[in-house]
Order: C-alpha cells, then structure tokens, then sequence
C-alpha cells in the first residue's frame, strides 16, 4: 500500500529535509531538526500526495484514515496520553505545509482534542484552571474561524463584552471564571451562524480540521499568493499533526520566532522577539508587544530579553541557532515555545529577508567558508538587485490605496500631480508626478523632469514603460481605474477625486497609487553587491549591452557594468526644446531640397549626441538604431499646440492639419515607420549615417575606441536592408575620406517581424548582426498591440491562457521559437554574425536564461536593469553546471 503519513519523535523520523515535495518545508523541516536531535513535539505529516488526491477526487485516498489511526497510537506511547480522553487527553494542532514557504496563506488550529470534559482532565494535571479554559476558549475560537468560516471579529466582541462589564483592557487580566462563562456563549454563536453543534468528539474535531487546511490551499489569498510567486497550483499542501505545547503555562513559558541573522540587514546576529506566558499566535496577531530574545536587540533599558529572562533556555537556543545554520548553509526562520522551563521548536525554514540582507548574507556566508561563491550568486534573486535600486515604500508606512495599474518600473516617488509634459518641465520643484492617458515621444522632457509617470493605458511595453525604465523613474501603467479630466486638470479613481497639486505616491513595484507623501526607503548600494557583481561576471559568458540614448544614460549603464550600447533610440535625441522644431520644419517640407535643408539643421546635434555615447562607451560597441517611429508621432495634435507651431513656423494652421491627416494611419505601428522611413526619404539615412561616422571619426582622433553598428530597423525583406546598407556603407566611405580616418563598423538590423525571422538566412546575406527587438517581435506574432493587451491579458492569465505576459517574459513557444529559427538560419549563412536582443525582455530573468540557452552573443536593457541581466545570465550558466 501507498504510505500517505510520515512520524516524527523521540529523535528519529521517516522523512527528511530532501522530501519538501511529499512533505512539504514545515514537515520536512520538522522531521529534519528530530533527526538532528532538535528538541521537536512529536507529530506525523500527512503527504501533499493526499492534497493532490483529495482535489482530484473530492474524497480522501483508501487506507488514509487506518493510518492516520496508527499514528495517533504512536502519539498516544510516545506521550503516556491518550486521544479523546478525560483524564489525561492528548491536546494536538493541525497545520498546513506547501513545499515552499507561504507565511499567513493557510490555515493553523490549535489545542484540538479539548470539550467540556478534557479541559477538566487538562486543568487537574496542570493545576492551573485559567489555562485550561484559556486554551479552550482559544481552540473553540480558531475552529470556529477557521473550519467553519465565523468570522474572527464575531469571537472577539464577547471577549470584549467581558472587558468592558469588568472594566480592563488585556486578555491576561480575564479569569477562570470569566472562559467558563464565555465558552457557552461560543458555542451558542456556532450554533446560531452555522445550525450545527461545536463537535465535542476529538476525531471529529481532527478530520474537520484536516479537511479546512487542505481546503485552505484553494481560498483566494492562497491563489492570488501562488499567482504572484509563480508557484503551480497542482503542487498541494501537506498537513502537519503535532502534539501541544504550551507558552502560556505560566513566567517561565512563553512563545517567539528568531531568524539566524537579522532578516532587515543581513548582519550576523540572532534576531528576533518573544513572550511569555503565551501561545504563538500572540506574537503573529500583535495582541501584547514582544520582548527582543538577546541584550544586543534591545532597544531601551526597560526591556527584558530572553537572554536576560531566561539566560539557560537563550543558550540552547543559540545553540540550535548555529547549529541549523551550519546544517542548512542558509539564513533560518524558527518558531519555539517554552513550556515550564522546556525549550521546544516548532518550526525551521529559509528565512525571508529583504534585498539588502538577501545580499549581505549571500556574500558573508560565502567569505564564512558556509557555501561557495557560486551558491552566493545563486542565492540571490534578480528581484533583489531590482529593489536595491530603487527607493522602496517603508513596509511599516500604513498607506491609502486609491487605484492599481501595472508596475512598469521599480522604485516608489511622491509629488504633485500635473497633466502635462511642459507642466513637468516647467514644475520649480521638480518633485511632480506626470499623470497621461498614455504618453507619446514628445512626453519625454516631462517625464525626464517628473519623478514618476502614470498612465491610464499602456502595457508593459508602452512607450510610457520602456522609457521610463530607461531613465530609472518609477512608473505606473495601465492604471484603467483612473478617469482622466484634462481640461478640469483633475482625475477620480473609485471615490476619490484627486486634482493638480495633491500629491500621490506611485510604487513601481506594486502598481498601487497612493493618497499623499508615503515614507520610503533609500536604495543602497553597500560593499557586498559590488562583491557579489564581481563573483557574477566571473560565471556569465552572455555580454550584457544596455539601451542608452543619452549620455546621462549610457554613464549610468557604465557604471552598473553594461559592456556597450546594445540600442540607441535616435529619435527619443529630437524631443529636445531646440531640436523638435527643426525636425518639424523638416516633416513639413514639400521638397527634397527643403527636407536636407532642415536635415542639415539637425546634424551637428545627432553628431554632438553620438559623440557623447562613443566617449561613455569607451573600448565598447555601440548600436545606433536609424529613426523608427511614424513622423506623425513628431507633430502635435492638440489645438492649441498646433496654432503655436503655425505662429512660430510662419504657415498656417490648415496647413498643419492637412499634414497631420496626410501622415495619420489607422494602424501606425504596421505603417510607414522603419526602413520605410529610410526608403521613401533616404536623406534621412544619409543624414543619420553622416552624424555617426562623423561622431565616429571626431572621437577617434581623441584616442577614444570607437566600435560603431548601425542598426536598421523593421526589416522584413533582403532588398529592404540592401537599399538601406548602401547608403549607410556610401556615406561612411564618404566621411572617411573627407576625415582622413578608416573606422571599424558593422552593419545589421533588428529582427522584429516574423517574415525577417522565416527568411533571416537571406537577410544575414546582407547583415552582419541582429538585434532582437522582442517587444515589436511580439507584438506581429501574436497580433496584440502592446499599448491595447492590458485590457484583456490579465484574463488570459488568469484563465489559464497564457501563463507569462508575452512582452515581460519571452514566449518561448512562439516568439522563442522564431527566434531560434532566426539564430540557425543566420548563422548557416554568416557563422561569425553577432546576434543579440534589444527589446524590455533584455533584463528579465527568464528571458535572459532562454537567450543564453538560445546562444546570443548579448543581451541589451535599460540602464538599471544592467545589473539585473548580469545576475541572470550568470544564474543561467550555473543553473546548468
């Protein structure tokens, strides 16, 4: 037969720590510390096998019942008490075990097996009544809540009927006499909430108890937990039955949770809190203020710790302290109880901790000799490096919630709210939030001045998105709850009216908006993060590029490692004040001749930006993308915006009118945008091409290394990018000689339609490199506009349709697919071509892994996501040693 329970006592237990899959981490961790000879409450584990069983089948495997039985017995010698006895019974608890820690998501019971004639048995053993119906009172209450879904409010206001007829205010001040009276009013609440009697018989209590925590591992805030932490919902829950031990047995008993090293800063130190004469729920609920456990955490002389309270039981447990640590080789979590001077743990796990601690640890535990560098650069995850970054909302700032978007880009960031771009710009604090429907290319100075940026629409991919990740800012996208008023200058979300001037938070990090200045945490970079980052790029073999179009930002990439430019946005260069109106000028013109007049305008200023990038990029490549988007997206499109550019312009307003709907199309982004650009207007090209070789020639002769690569973008067909490489690699000769200087340059395109990945073996013909641009990638190959699918992804995930956001994480079936399609076609034309990706998937985790799998030579991301694409391209390389 299938063995579905596993015991743990006396020192010996059938599972062990390698088990977490069939006994989840609370079983396992439990049958691991009996093994090392940890002082644990002997219990059994029932297998995350009969959670499976139990969902599939809506009833329990045959034998289980039998065999919970046994085990029972087992309890039953080990303990010399008896299940369901009146005299000496056998008080137990039932709690739930995922194989990865889910704190808070499933449900607990404790002191099962009392009713009205064990709590009498329990108070003559003890000699203390007020415990007796103490623990009575608190198991009718948690079964009440927990099995049979009474609302844990519904309990506490009779407890508070007792407190105001008496007069006081804590639950120790309540007597014997004072339970005796409430626990009939208990039961009558069960009774009249449920029609059914609170169960007196002890197995009737444990298989109603079983059966709420397997059924908690499908309540909501359990999904939504998996949701969130990607964890698979057909894993299961195990269940833990434990015999009871009691901290609130009197001053000498009393219940904590400790850490191995201080779960806030990673400093090694034994950290954590206690209480005593209490049961552990009373450090989770924060009824009573907890005492720190050693003299180094105290915070003012008036406390007592343990250490001091208790100086015998402090030193066992600092001897189990060390002792999981150097068994487990990473930081612990651990719940104890003391009962009457008997120091009992009921609980070790990993350790959650903060992203400054996640490093700390890593690196110190490292240097310890207590793991390897390499499981220091496994141990921390990419999401870590994120937060470190960016400024944090304070955990412990209560806040006001108003409305929830996409969190586009980490960090937190108050200000008052403003509308427009120019608003931003012309703010005198600067400390504004930018608040669009969506926001567009000429956005980009107010979103550069305003210190984070919400949007009503846009996914994560929206150019609201993408910039704002380049530039660092924390934003919000898709926040649809938002109802934006432009001409009152004011938007509602919910019941709220918010209007220009209040302040709001944005958390990137959640997507949550936030009513007023919430405190927040600095970013910090401490000495370990550079240590580990050096222990990173000694693993990865991926290059890692970063998306800069600024000098501001390709210094900022500098500086978090990026080894070049893998995407220069040269359009994102003429949103400056002085350059928007030339390049109007220039879309305005009716010829040729007045097109390369306003082009020759723009050149010195392309020139002066590509200089910049080359002189930051010092040694390193740099991929400078000709222009991209449609014209139209450079001309205004409000009224009032379009008569000041007919004043300063010196045309008319129709005029303007007549070129913006000459330039608009129903689908931009499939329209005249691209190469397209450079085809039907190749002075472009050749103006852009002039800038770089100039800007290449200029900063050579300064002793800078210059490796430049022209990137033509939106190529789907050969003839496309030979058109377009002939004047590139024309005017490069041209420039060359005028400048008496020979540069090295590469040629190639970015493969971002699914024509270009199905025929790359011609195109490679003509390219010397590709650049994935994932977002526009995935966008034709799913036909979702990326600015539109947050209207309807989030279904789709939640059904089941698709597991990942294709434009956060690359769709390996689909796109991935294309993708390797492109690498092998490419390279059985040209071996040596140089192939990497430029879209947002370039600094996520998993995108990264799958590129490294896949063979590129790089990946390319914003500025602070560089350190974020190191840690995972040297995860991805250990992952598979």
């Amino acid at each position: 037969m299938q063995k579905y329970t596993y015991f743990f006592g006396n020192n010996q237990a059938d599972g062990n720590i390698k088990m977490k899959h069939l006994l989840g981490g609370k079983g396992a961790g439990l049958a691991e510390m009996t093994n090392l000879g940890i002082p644990v409450p002997p219990g059994f584990t029932i297998s995350t096998e009969v959670c499976t069983y139990y969902y599939k089948n809506h009833s329990y495997p045959q034998g289980l019942k039998e065999e919970v039985g046994e085990q029972l017995k087992k309890l039953e010698e080990v303990m010399g008490k008896q299940f369901g006895s009146d005299e000496s019974p056998l008080l137990v608890s039932v709690r739930s075990g995922a194989r990865v820690s889910m704190p808070g998501m499933m449900d607990t019971i404790l002191n099962l097996g009392l009713n009205d004639n064990a709590v009498k048995g329990i108070s003559k053993a003890t000699g203390d009544e007020r415990f007796a119906y103490d623990s009575y009172r608190r198991f009718i209450q948690m079964f009440g809540n927990v099995v049979l879904g009474i609302e844990h409010d519904e309990f506490e206001k009779l407890i508070q009927k007792i407190k105001d007829r008496k007069g006081i205010k804590e639950d120790t001040e309540i007597t014997a006499d004072d339970w005796k009276q409430l626990i009939p009013e208990y039961k009558n609440l069960i009774k009249e909430k449920t029609g059914t009697e609170f169960p007196a018989l002890p197995e009737d209590q444990l298989w109603k108890s079983i059966d709420a925590v397997f059924m908690s591992w499908d309540n909501q805030r359990a999904k939504d937990y998996r949701r969130i932490n990607n964890i698979p919902d057909d894993w299961g829950t195990a269940v833990n039955v434990q015999v009871m031990v009691f901290g609130n047995m009197g001053e000498n008993s009393g219940t904590g949770v400790a850490f191995t090293r201080n779960p806030a800063t990673g400093e090694n130190l034994f950290y954590g809190e206690y209480l005593p004469n209490a049961q552990g729920e009373d450090v989770v609920a924060g009824i009573r203020t907890p005492r720190p456990i050693s003299k180094a955490q105290k915070r003012d002389a008036s406390e007592i710790s343990l250490e001091e309270a208790m100086p015998n039981i402090y030193r066992e447990l600092l001897e189990i302290r060390n002792k999981l640590e150097s068994h487990f080789r990473d930081m612990q979590d651990i719940e104890f109880t003391i009962e009457k001077g008997k120091l009992w743990l009921l609980q070790t796990r990993t350790g959650k901790r903060t992203a400054l601690a996640s490093v700390k640890s890593a690196v110190d535990m490292a240097n310890e000799g207590l793991i390897t560098k390499e499981e220091a650069v496994l141990r921390v995850s990419p999401k870590d490096i994120d937060q470190l970054l960016h400024p944090m909302i304070d955990p412990s700032a209560e806040i006001t919630v108003i409305a929830k978007g996409l969190p586009a880009s980490p960090g937190a960031a108050s200000g008052k709210v403003v509308f427009k771009a120019e608003d931003a710009v012309n703010a005198e604090s600067k400390k504004v939030i930018l608040v669009r429907h969506e926001t567009s290319p000429e956005d980009v100075a107010g979103m550069h001045s305003a210190q984070g940026v919400l949007t009503a629409k846009g996914g994560m991919t929206s150019h609201a998105a993408v910039v704002a990740r380049g530039m660092g800012k924390p934003c919000v996208v898709g926040c649809e709850m938002l109802n934006i008023d432009y001409s009152n200058k004011l938007f509602t979300a919910g019941d709220y009216t918010i209007k220009e001037g209040d302040i709001i938070t944005i958390d990137g990090a959640s997507g949550n908006v936030i009513i007023g200045d919430t405190p927040k945490i600095e970013a910090a970079i401490s000495g370990e993060f550079n240590t580990l980052m050096k222990w990173v790029d000694e693993f990865r073999t991926i290059g890692v590029r970063a998306n800069a179009d600024t000098k501001k930002d390709a210094e900022t990439a500098r500086k978090f490692g990026a080894e070049g430019i893998g995407l220069a946005r040269t359009e994102h260069m003429f949103f400056g004040e002085d350059r928007i109106p030339i390049v109007r000028e220039m879309i305005l013109s009716d010829t040729k001749e007045e097109r390369k007049r306003a082009l020759e305008k723009i050149l010195p200023m392309q020139r002066s930006d590509f200089e910049d990038l080359f002189r930051a990029m010092d040694g390193y490549p740099v991929i400078i993308r000709t222009l991209d988007p449609p014209l139209h997206e450079f001309l205004p499109k409000e009224e009032g915006a379009i008569q000041e550019l007919a004043t300063n312009m010196g045309v008319s307003v129709e005029k303007i009118k007549e070129k913006v709907a000459q330039l608009s199309e129903l689908n931009p982004m499939m329209g005249h945008r691209g190469c397209r650009l450079g085809i039907a207007y190749p002075e472009i090209t050749e103006m852009q091409a002039r800038a770089i070789f100039e800007a290449a020639c200029n900063v050579a002769k300064e002793g800078v290394k210059i490796l430049p690569e022209v990137m033509i973008p939106l190529v789907g067909i050969k003839k496309e990018l030979e058109y377009q490489k002939k004047i590139v690699v024309e005017t490069a000769k041209m420039v060359m000689e005028e400048k008496g200087n020979q540069i090295k340059y590469l040629v190639g395109t970015m493969i971002e339609l699914p024509r270009a990945a199905l025929t790359a073996d011609e195109i490679a013909e003509e390219a010397e490199f590709f650049s994935f641009g994932t977002n526009d990638l995935t966008q034709t190959t799913f036909g979702f506009s990326r600015d539109d699918v947050g209207k309807f992804l989030p279904d789709y995930i939640k059904q089941g349709i698709l597991q990942d956001d294709p434009f956060q994480t690359i769709d390996i079936k689909g796109v991935g697919k294309l993708m390797k399609m492109t690498i092998e076609l490419g390279r059985k034309t040209r071996p040596e071509i140089e192939i990497g990706i430029c879209g947002e998937h370039g600094g996520d985790p998993r995108s990264v892994e799958f590129c490294y799998k896949a063979g590129m030579n790089y990946v390319s991301c914003s500025p602070y996501r560089v350190p974020i694409a190191r840690l995972s391209a040297a995860q991805a390389v250990l992952k598979r040693q």
